[in-house]
């Protein structure tokens, strides 16, 4: 990996200096991804690449869900409850920290557009992995840092990243982030989906989301829908 030649890149932002090791092997995972399909395309032009689901939680589920929405390949992302021993739980037993569950966000996306180590530097870019049990002025469990591998790729690739931002200190802390097994997954309330594009000037969305948007998209120009 060349990790000067992606440093350079990443110079656009100081955040992303800490994420140099991440996005490079990101990058080249994503083109071997997109040959691949390609391929498959010329193959049977009439069959349409199968869909995939990552599940994130990394602190508030409005914010996660909208800097995810950004990106070129996401079909969809939904807010929800996982993580926890109780059923069906409501939004405000989660805010109790009393229910298991974590804020979380299940992301569906097409393997061709982009890659899961992609979602991964994203997870990372999006949050401070460092901070237990809270993201900022959010505290508790339910906005723990946390990723719900589906399969054993996830997983070890979650594993790999997690261990080379720690060789490399990328950060002045230990990531704290779960690597744990996805389960029951629980859809959060409707008005929790799409909750930035339907509250943009809410105090909350403009204090806390817009400034974590705005330099979200800044690390991922070029990988933005609608660019």
């Amino acid at each position: 990996m060349n990790f000067q030649l992606i440093i350079r890149y990443i110079s656009r932002t100081a955040l992303l200096i800490m994420l140099a090791p991440l996005l490079s092997f990101a990058q080249e995972i994503t083109g071997a991804t997109t040959a691949r399909a390609a391929n498959t395309k010329k193959m049977d032009k009439n069959v349409k690449p199968a869909t995939e689901t990552a599940t994130f939680a990394a602190g508030c589920f409005w914010c996660v869900e909208e800097q995810f929405k950004q990106l070129n390949g996401v079909v969809r992302v939904t807010s929800g409850y996982t993580g926890g021993t109780v059923a069906d739980p409501t939004y405000k037993q989660v805010c109790t920290g009393t229910t298991g569950h974590a804020e979380a966000c299940n992301i569906v996306y097409d393997p061709s557009k982009i890659s899961y180590d992609e979602l991964l530097a994203a997870f990372f870019t999006a949050h401070d992995p460092t901070q237990l049990n809270r993201q900022g002025n959010d505290i508790g469990t339910q906005y723990r840092s946390a990723i719900f591998y589906h399969n054993d790729n996830q997983k070890k690739l979650a594993d790999f990243y997690i261990k080379k931002l720690n060789d490399e200190k990328a950060y002045s802390s230990k990531i704290v982030t779960e690597v744990v097994p996805y389960g029951a997954f629980y859809k959060a309330e409707d008005y929790h989906q799409d909750y930035y594009e339907n509250n943009m000037e809410a105090p909350y969305c403009q204090r806390v989301i817009k400034p974590k948007l705005d330099k979200f998209r800044k690390v991922f120009k070029g990988k933005l829908k609608n660019e």
